[in-house]
This record gives structure tokens, C-alpha cells and sequence, in this order.
């Protein structure tokens, strides 16, 4: 009973829902990035390298040859898929940039709440305005954790 006890304490935290919203969002803005760098950066670059389509560029280590009702084709046993690895660094590429502005914006706004409450330190005159400060304050915690 121990257990499932734990188990609900921990799923109604706020850090675990908070987390499960994270990774929903997350998984959602994979598809946006997949279908950035697939559908609007990779074609141009594909027509640039020989209108060829960028994910099918491969070295083929070993072939094989087909007849198939007479037409005969090499179909590719073991390859290295180049065109895929590119495509899936250009999509972490985005994924890490998008990361960094959402982290750099977060900064920036802890850093105006820092001013702010470090203003109203400085301006402390009476006890009416230590309440202001601790709520500036602990409105600050609200935002980091």
C-alpha cells in the first residue's frame, strides 16, 4: 500500500504534472520541427544538390539485383543514409536553437524580477513596505521553481 501511496503523491505534485505537460508540448513541437526542416529547409537544398530528395541520398555498401515482370532493378542491401543524418542533425539544430531563445527569454525576465525587487530593497523605509518585498520576493520563487 506503501507504494501506490507514493505513487499519488508523487502524480499530483505539480513538478510531475508539470513535467507531463512538458513532455506533451515537447512531443508536439517535434512534428513542427520535423516538418520545418522536411517540408521548407530541405528541399531547396535537395534541388541545390540535384533536385534529388535530400533524405533518400545514400552510399550503398552492398546491392542487390531484382527482375521484377522482366524489369530489373539494384535495390540497396546495407547503406549508409547520409541525407537522413544530416536532415536529423538540421532538426536538432532548430530544437537546441528554439531551447536556447525559450532559456535566454526566462533569463531575462528573472533578471528584470531581480532589479525590481532589488529596487524595492533599496527603497525600504517601514515595515508596510518589508511585506511588499517578501511578496515581490516570493513572487520570484513562484517563477524560478
Amino acid at each position: 500500500m506503501a507504494f501506490l501511496d507514493e505513487l499519488k503523491q508523487f502524480a499530483a505534485k505539480g513538478n510531475a504534472v508539470d513535467m507531463a505537460v512538458g513532455v506533451i508540448v515537447g512531443g508536439a513541437f517535434t512534428k513542427i520541427v520535423n516538418s520545418i526542416v522536411g517540408d521548407i529547409f530541405m528541399p531547396p537544398i535537395g534541388v541545390l544538390l540535384g533536385g534529388s530528395d535530400f533524405k533518400s541520398l545514400q552510399y550503398v555498401l552492398k546491392s542487390e539485383t531484382k527482375v521484377v515482370d522482366g524489369v530489373t532493378t539494384v535495390v540497396p542491401i546495407a547503406a549508409i543514409k547520409y541525407g537522413a543524418f544530416i536532415n536529423a542533425i538540421v532538426e536538432f539544430g532548430i530544437v537546441v536553437l528554439c531551447a536556447f531563445v525559450v532559456v535566454k527569454l526566462m533569463n531575462r525576465v528573472i533578471a528584470l524580477r531581480i532589479s525590481d525587487v532589488r529596487a524595492a530593497v533599496e527603497s525600504m523605509q517601514s515595515a508596510a513596505d518589508l511585506k511588499k518585498v517578501t511578496g515581490k520576493i516570493d513572487e520570484l520563487k513562484k517563477l524560478i521553481d
